[in-house]
């Protein structure tokens, strides 16, 4: 019969797929606790948590909440971050870390029960920001009538492109459908070792 903490744990670990506005699957192997320390900070500042768990409990998880073809991003020493505000800024912070330490993977991303390809959340991180969006219809009200036109089809073309790519692959069938963490403690200031993540799973 599976212990108090491990059922709690894969409970948590559903509550936060199912609440997450997106969740993002990464590889961290090769950074040390220092730098995943920062990253987890930095998706904190964007509305996201960042959370090391066992994989087995989030593959139990994943299938209690109902979402199919995530086992081959669950293995290895893998993190989720989950987007709990806004699914562009996470992306775009997972992304920024990743071309600043190049041993971080960007497995995959899940929005709206669809899986998303790296590519896909490299896209998805390329859409402005809620604040520079809201300051460009800020602006817009201010120009003439024939200026915000523009102005409005500019900005409202690329994030219009990227959701409608989405909807396609939907429909298509290209996608496959799909809080508080226990989280596996690092060692300071070494690097993450796959070993140490093979040690949890097998806990």
């Amino acid at each position: 019969m599976p212990r108090p903490e491990k059922v709690q744990a894969v409970a948590d670990i559903k509550e936060s797929l199912e609440n997450a506005r997106a969740v993002f699957f990464t590889e961290y192997r090769g950074l040390t606790v220092k730098a995943v320390q920062e990253l987890r900070n930095g998706l904190r500042e964007s509305g996201a948590d960042y959370k090391v768990v066992k994989m087995t409990l989030a593959k139990r998880a994943a299938e209690e909440a109902g979402f199919e073809g995530l086992d081959e991003y669950l293995v290895g020493p893998t993190a989720l971050a989950f987007a709990n505000t806004d699914p562009v800024a996470t992306a775009k912070a997972l992304k920024d870390f990743g071309q600043a330490n190049e041993v971080f993977v960007l497995k995959a991303g899940m929005l709206a029960g669809d899986l998303l390809p790296p590519e896909e959340v490299s896209k998805l991180a390329e859409i402005e920001p809620r604040e520079v969006l809201l300051a460009k219809i800020a602006g817009a009200a201010k120009a003439p009538l024939y200026a915000a036109a523009g102005m409005f089809a500019s900005f409202n073309r690329d994030a219009a492109s990227l959701f409608a790519q989405l909807l396609d692959k939907k429909e298509s069938g290209e996608f496959v459908e799909g809080g508080a963490v226990e989280e596996t403690s690092l060692p300071a200031e070494e690097p993450v070792k796959e070993e140490a993540a093979a040690k949890a799973e097998e806990e």
